[in-house]
Parts: structure tokens; C-alpha cells; sequence
């Protein structure tokens, strides 16, 4: 290692009690994606610890969901930048960081949004502090810290993919995989909510009337889950559904919530156009049914430049004492939108976890430190 190197690396092994007291703050706070108040809450403690050790930042308001943080070691350059990024909303409702508060037991911590992805903050947190500490990056070096990428975000996808317009090299610091493998690959995703509008009468009285919203709805489900094919990695889902008024009343009303997940571009633009066809038929007459919301993530497809990048990261984590490989997933995340900018893009850097969205998620605690390291590390040697 250069002089540099080894000065960054050793400070950051000295971190761990002050990740895991940060990591401890940020899960204590809930921030579900819709609780703005909580959202910038988490912000505004990550950026009195940036601040506080020199790291410039910036907050990019939003009316309705979490406000946006941006935080900056060096100049920012002409496509140079080397952006890290994580998302701090979470899946849980209120309540939930004061009935699972954060916990370790073992060399597990848990707690809603441990790992998924509020660990990935703390590292990159400090490893912004480090290169701050010692003269700054190489390179210019972007923190993105965002709010809303558990509901596709809605108002995070332009700022990201500014960001992405000027970045050399994304890494996005979602939980490592329970393997202690990054991704290579991930999957795409799009969410659409469904409303279908029947006719409602009394089911004993005048049966022949009625048009029931909720069987057309059932109808439409056959049909979306048919689309699901194993074999090109399409699947389709219908997760929630909702209707009628009353067990004696024709429904004249239904929703539902539809998965959908696919391998690239090409295969979203086909799948989202049989979807949509399904949801617009007619399934019995007089019924009607429309797409109230439509939320997408983009594939993150592999790339020679985003292979470059995994093996540069898995070199520099044998030079530290520990392995990792690239795999894929059928999960989604915003570094799908960098990647499909050209940007070399790696994700699932931050420190390995399992179980996301579910009351026994869990955070690795001796992985902290040394996924910090590596991701210091790779930007160091990116930058030589």
C-alpha cells in the first residue's frame, strides 16, 4: 500500500466502536419511506457527523418525501466523480424502533433497517470522514444519501441520476449478501396499483345487476401471473388485493399491487406492454379499470467496465484478508438507474447482512470495518 493507503485503512480500523454507536442512532429512528419527518431525521444525524468532521454537505429539499443529503470531500469534476450511495427509508411503520430497538447479540446487531441500509450509511459515512482526515480524495468524492428508494424513488431518481451523469464509478452501499458477496446483478422492477370499478347491488335481491369489480380483478390475476416465465427470469406477482364493501353487496370496487420483475431493458419495455394490455381489457361488460400509480427500477446488467470493477474490489479485499465474489439478484435497487447511464457501477458494498424487510433482519458487526476498507481502498487504487 502507498503511504496514503495505509494511513486511510489504519483509521478506519479504528472505527468500530464509533460505527456501531452511529449505526445504534440511525436504526433507533424510524423512517419509513412515507414518515418525511423520520427520513430527515436519519439526514440530519449523518449530517451533523459529517459536518462535524469537515465533510461539506448539502441538503436538496423535497415537499413531500425525505429531503435529499449530498455530501462532498474535494472539488467536484467533468465526469470524474466517484459517487457512494445508499438510501435511508426503511419498510417498517412507526413504532418499530421503539418495539425492536438496535440490538447486538453476538456478532449480529439487529433492528429495523440494520442492514438494509443503514449500516451502508454509516460506512460510507466514514469513509468520506477518512479521505476528509487526510487531505482529501484523489479524486472528487460524492456522498448520495437518499429517501425514498423503498418505494422506487419517486423523487431520488433525478438526483441520482445526475449524479450518475458525472460519475466515473458508482459503488451503492446496500447490505452485502449473507455470502459476503457483492452484486454484480440485479434484476429490474416495476410496481403498478390497479383500480377496477364494477356496478354494486344487493347480492340476494337483484344478483344479475351487479358487476363485480372483484371478479374482474380475479380474472386479470390468471392472466398476469401466466406471464410469469422461469426460464427468461420474468415473474409476475400480484402481492395485494383489496374490494368490495360488504359479503352481501356486488363489489364495485377492487385494487390490487403488481410485482413485476425482469433481466434487462428489452424484457421490461415487452413485459410492461402485456401488462398494461391486461390491466385495460375489459373483463366483463360495464366494468372499467385504470393504473393509478406506476413505479420502476431499471436492471443493473453487467458491463465490462462494472466487471473491471469487481475484480479491482475483490483484489483489494484479499489484500485486506477476506474474500468476496460477485452474484446476482433478483432484488432491486437504485443502482440500476447509474448503470444504465454508462456508469461502471458496483452494488452491494456495505457491510454484510440478511433477512431485509423481515423482524429478524440482522447486520454483521465485524464486517463494518472491514467493508469500509475495501471500498477506501478500491477508490484509492481507482484513482491511481
Amino acid at each position: 500500500m502507498t503511504q496514503a493507503s495505509s494511513a486511510i485503512v489504519e483509521h478506519l480500523a479504528g472505527q468500530r466502536e464509533a460505527m456501531i454507536a452511529l449505526l445504534a442512532d440511525l436504526v433507533n429512528i424510524d423512517s419509513g419511506s412515507y414518515n418525511k419527518a423520520g427520513v430527515d431525521a436519519v439526514g440530519a444525524r449523518l449530517r451533523a457527523r459529517l459536518e462535524a468532521h469537515g465533510v461539506a454537505c448539502e441538503t436538496i429539499p423535497n415537499a413531500t418525501y425525505g429531503d435529499c443529503l449530498r455530501a462532498r470531500v474535494g472539488r467536484d469534476g467533468d465526469k470524474q466523480n466517484i459517487l457512494i450511495m445508499g438510501h435511508r427509508d426503511t419498510v417498517f411503520p412507526d413504532g418499530t424502533a421503539a418495539a425492536r430497538p438496535f440490538h447486538i447479540e453476538g456478532t449480529r446487531a439487529s433492528g429495523p433497517g440494520v442492514a438494509d441500509m443503514k449500516s451502508g450509511l454509516v460506512m460510507n459515512s466514514c469513509v468520506l470522514e477518512a479521505f476528509q482526515r487526510f487531505g482529501g480524495a484523489p479524486c472528487p468524492l460524492v456522498g448520495l444519501y437518499t429517501s425514498d428508494e423503498e418505494i422506487a424513488s419517486p423523487s431520488s431518481r433525478p438526483i441520482i441520476e445526475a449524479e450518475a451523469r458525472q460519475a466515473r464509478t458508482v459503488f451503492n452501499s446496500e447490505p452485502g449478501r449473507p455470502t459476503g458477496n457483492v452484486v454484480s446483478q440485479r434484476k429490474g422492477a416495476a410496481f403498478l396499483e390497479l383500480a377496477i370499478t364494477g356496478k354494486a347491488v344487493h347480492s340476494g335481491v337483484d344478483h344479475k345487476a351487479g358487476i363485480s369489480a372483484i371478479e374482474a380483478l380475479a380474472r386479470k390475476v390468471q392472466r398476469l401471473h401466466a406471464l410469469t416465465d422461469y426460464d427468461s427470469g420474468l415473474t409476475v406477482n400480484v402481492g395485494l388485493v383489496r374490494g368490495g364493501t360488504a359479503v352481501n353487496t356486488v363489489a364495485a370496487h377492487a385494487t390490487a399491487e403488481i410485482d413485476i420483475r425482469f433481466t434487462s431493458i428489452a424484457a421490461m419495455d415487452d413485459a410492461l406492454a402485456r401488462v398494461h394490455a391486461i390491466c385495460a381489457a375489459e373483463e366483463l361488460p360495464g366494468s372499467t379499470s385504470r393504473i393509478t400509480r406506476e413505479g420502476k427500477f431499471l436492471p443493473l446488467v453487467p458491463t465490462p467496465a462494472s466487471m473491471s470493477l469487481i475484480e479491482l474490489y475483490t483484489r483489494c479485499a484479499r489484500e485486506l484478508g477476506f474474500t468476496v465474489k460477485g452474484e446476482a439478484t433478483g432484488g432491486s435497487a437504485d443502482s440500476g438507474f447509474c448503470a444504465a447511464l454508462g456508469a461502471a457501477t458496483l452494488c452491494a458494498t456495505g457491510p454484510v447482512g440478511g433477512n431485509a424487510h423481515r423482524d429478524d433482519e440482522w447486520c454483521a458487526i465485524d464486517t463494518l470495518v472491514p467493508r469500509a476498507q475495501a471500498l477506501a481502498l478500491t477508490i484509492l487504487r481507482l484513482a491511481e
